[in-house]
């Protein structure tokens, strides 16, 4: 497999950014493989991500980021460069739906997720056969609605014990506390099986039911303090008539949850996704 460098910028726009980057690239004697840019005409703010083939390049990343440091101060950059060789460790939390769980271990094993899945953590016991089979060791936490603190203190220490790069929340049905939103700021990545920002909060579905909509839909975001109202990653929807029961819409929605977090994810492992305020640029 090839190896690259990942260039990820957000910086104000102006004229020249492009060639000074690209120029600098080329004077290191790299090959940009891929190259997105966008540049939002309200905020004045430019995005850019670059894949640089790391062996066009004879030094590391370390290196590589010293000898960019005078442009990104030059355009006043925030950036960030990743080596494709880290793979990304990624802990999964989950209750007892298990379709997220389950279509995220299939991929994660044939291939499609580039990371490490280091772990599992559950409120219930339910999952512990299913993450064991694949070799993952599996947390069980129980969350008491009456010393929630005492339960999220240990969820907390198991993420800090797996070194944790993403938390995903695979339906994971507990709202996070505030310290671990804060923690972990753009590292926390939720499906919510709803198309937000309707029908936020508990049985999403039975909400859209009752308001006899046509479409349903699901939400990969961030996780924030405000619950479910983080940068939106991905979305995705299904038609749905009068005909449709409450269960149908929970059984269309669950394909369309696992689809939408998949490709959330996969976008998040590999630098596409740039967040800006509450919203987000997506090099999909």
């Amino acid at each position: 497999m090839s190896h690259y460098y990942r260039l990820i910028v957000s910086c104000p726009d102006k004229v020249g950014i492009v060639a000074r980057v690209s120029g600098f690239i080329a004077q290191q004697g790299g090959s940009i493989t891929e190259a997105s840019q966008h540049s939002d005409l309200e905020t004045g703010r430019f995005f850019m991500r670059y894949e640089i083939l790391a062996d066009s390049l004879e030094m590391s990343s370390a290196s590589l980021r010293l000898a960019f440091e005078p442009v990104a101060r030059e355009f006043e950059m925030q950036w960030a460069l990743t080596d494709t060789r880290k793979r990304q460790r990624v802990v999964l939390m989950v209750s007892r739906e298990s379709h997220c769980l389950v279509d995220l271990l299939y991929r994660w094993q044939a291939g499609e997720l580039d990371c490490d899945i280091v772990g599992v953590i559950s409120n219930h016991d339910d999952m512990r056969s299913l993450a064991e089979w694949y070799g993952i060791t599996y947390y069980h936490v129980p969350v008491d609605p009456a010393d929630k603190e005492s339960a999220f203190a240990k969820v907390q220490a198991c993420i800090d014990a797996m070194e944790a790069d993403c938390i995903v929340l695979a339906r994971y049905m507990q709202i996070l506390p505030p310290a671990l939103c804060q923690r972990y700021i753009g590292k926390v990545i939720n499906i919510h099986h709803s198309f937000l920002p309707s029908f936020a909060g508990a049985k999403p579905y039975h909400q859209a039911y009752e308001r006899g909509v046509k479409l349903i839909g699901a939400t990969c975001h961030y996780v924030t303090e405000e619950l479910d109202a983080g940068p939106i990653i991905e979305q995705d929807i299904h038609r749905v008539s009068h005909c449709h029961t409450p269960t149908d819409l929970v059984r269309f929605g669950r394909d369309v949850e696992k689809a939408v977090l998949a490709r959330g994810l996969r976008w998040h492992l590999e630098d596409r996704v740039l967040i800006h305020g509450n919203k987000t640029v997506v090099f999909s």
